[in-house]
């Protein structure tokens, strides 16, 4: 039921609004000490005289405001104390001001209007709070949409990987020990965050491209030819078709298209120079040369880690970015060894899991 305080100190006119109030079927609380009248709590409008002993009309809402914020004020006042009384509904602490005498239809009109006020105010809140617990639901489930693309996209990739691998026996896992090595570079340089997941997710996907090489070239035992390099040479471009049209592995597409660029501007496919390369990479070209320099191959074993370290070192400028070739130099060698034997427990684990498959291709 809607409830009223009314507070007057003239026990006539108080008797007389409370008639008024109840016939209009409100619940009505009455007072003549302001200072009783201000421990009151649990109504929606409060009428209160202006010109009152102990506190005034102004006093008295200011006080119920603490324990009833959201209750309307309304203020009776004589025509002599108007001027004052007005300046509280300019500084907003009054809803209304009603003169005395009263108009009984004017007195009726304005209470009925607070109620309204109360119960629209009301609603406005409840239908924020709502509106915000749909938010977080929505925000709830899009990040789940989120997570849920993510995992299966990381299984994609992880997939394509291994049919890489499977093609090219010498890529195998060394995609992914560059994706961290880049990944730890760039936490040298003081990326963070999102831009440490594309740098590793383009370092990864690299060489995706290479699925489209024809096998009579990828897998040529002997020097390729000039027009077997040029098409060797496509394969930046063709994972950049692969990934760029993926919202979620756009930023890493660049990387891929880019990772054979160099800084004096004589890589491919672009012939792009300077900064002009995205940092990403930039840094890839740097973590590629330190796994192809330490890692066996077919033809030779892999050689220390300091031999990488120099050649970078004496490309920089050149080949490689040369803040980003001080940036490797600072690396300590505990921390690329780390990284390269936790990929090599990756790999332990797979061949525990799976045994050891023969290649694909060398099945009759």
């Amino acid at each position: 039921m809607d409830r009223i305080l009314v507070v007057d100190d003239d026990v006539r006119i108080l008797a007389a609004l409370s008639r008024i109030f109840q016939s209009e079927g409100y619940e009505v609380v009455t007072h003549n000490d302001p200072s009783l009248a201000a421990r009151e709590e649990g109504f929606q409008v409060v009428l209160t005289d202006f010109m009152m002993p102990y506190l005034n009309g102004i006093e008295l809402l200011a006080a119920l405001r603490e324990k009833n914020p959201r209750a309307v004020r309304l203020m009776l006042t004589a025509a002599a104390d108007f001027r004052t009384a007005s300046e509280a509904v300019n500084r907003g602490e009054v809803f209304r001001l009603l003169g005395k005498p009263w108009s009984l239809s004017d007195l009726t009109s304005s209470v009925r209007q607070a109620f309204e006020h109360y119960r629209l105010v009301e609603a406005n809140e409840r239908l924020t709070r709502e509106v915000a617990e749909k938010n977080a639901e929505l925000l709830a489930i899009n990040r789940d949409l989120e997570r849920l693309v993510v995992e299966r996209t990381t299984g994609l990739l992880d997939g394509l990987i291994s049919a890489l691998d499977y093609r090219d026996t010498e890529t195998q896992w060394h995609s992914r020990r560059v994706s961290l090595y880049a990944r730890r570079l760039a936490e040298e340089i003081g990326l963070q965050g999102a831009a440490l997941d594309v740098i590793e997710q383009g370092a990864l996907l690299h060489d995706i491209g290479k699925i489209g090489v024809k096998d009579s070239i990828l897998l040529k035992p002997g020097p390729l030819t000039p027009d077997e390099w040029e098409e060797m040479r496509k394969h930046p471009e063709f994972g950049y078709r692969m990934l760029a049209k993926m919202p979620y592995l756009y930023d890493a597409s660049l990387i891929v298209m880019q990772h054979q660029e160099r800084w004096d501007g004589k890589g491919y496919p672009k012939k792009l120079s300077g900064e002009s390369i995205v940092i990403g990479a930039r840094i890839f070209a740097i973590v590629d040369t330190l796994d192809a320099i330490t890692s066996d191959r077919p033809y030779r074993k892999g050689r220390d880690l300091q031999v990488a370290r120099d050649e970078i070192a004496r490309c920089s400028g050149t080949q490689f970015d040369p803040a980003l070739a001080q940036a490797f130099l600072r690396v300590p060698e505990s921390e690329w060894l780390r990284i390269r034997h936790q990929v090599e427990a990756m790999e332990a684990e797979e061949m525990q899991r799976f045994g050891h498959l023969p290649h694909p291709l060398a099945v009759a």
